[in-house]
């Protein structure tokens, strides 16, 4: 692998549905509980809402990477994320995530082809490229890629 740019470390005990983690500078902690659609208290946070959280500013960070080098101005991104649990033949869980891009300043076409770039850029994006489905759009138009 290339040179490290950053490592995140986080301590968890108790894992989803009564847990507790906590990131090595005190930044991030947070109570893990399973969310009241699958039949647990609620009244926390669970994995695939950090995953929703962290994909949506990393796509952001990758979109504004994208339009600095194309010397485009993209003004204020949203992304709106989703990721959903699924249950597999195996009997085990897969994920899904839906990233919807809106990009104010910045026309259909042009938008649809910055989130297509940024998705190639996205660490997210390639740690996920073919493990599980990720849907995109731009200013409310499609994106494959």
């Amino acid at each position: 692998m290339a040179k490290t740019l950053y490592t995140a470390e986080a301590h968890v005990t108790g894992g989803r549905d009564k847990g507790h983690g906590k990131t090595s500078d005190g930044v991030l902690e947070v109570d893990l509980r399973l969310p009241t659609e699958m039949g647990g208290q609620g009244g926390g946070t669970n994995p695939e809402q950090l995953f929703a959280v962290g994909y949506a500013a990393c796509f952001e960070g990758a979109i504004g990477a994208v339009a600095r080098r194309a010397k485009l101005e993209t003004g204020d991104a949203v992304i709106d994320s989703k990721v959903s649990l699924h249950p597999n033949e195996a009997k085990g869980f897969d994920l899904s995530v839906q990233l919807d891009v809106t990009l104010p300043s910045v026309d259909a076409e042009q938008a649809v082809e910055l989130v297509k770039a940024a998705h190639q850029v996205c660490p997210y994006s390639n740690a996920t490229r073919g493990n599980i489905p990720v849907t995109l759009t731009a200013n409310g138009q499609p994106v494959e890629g």
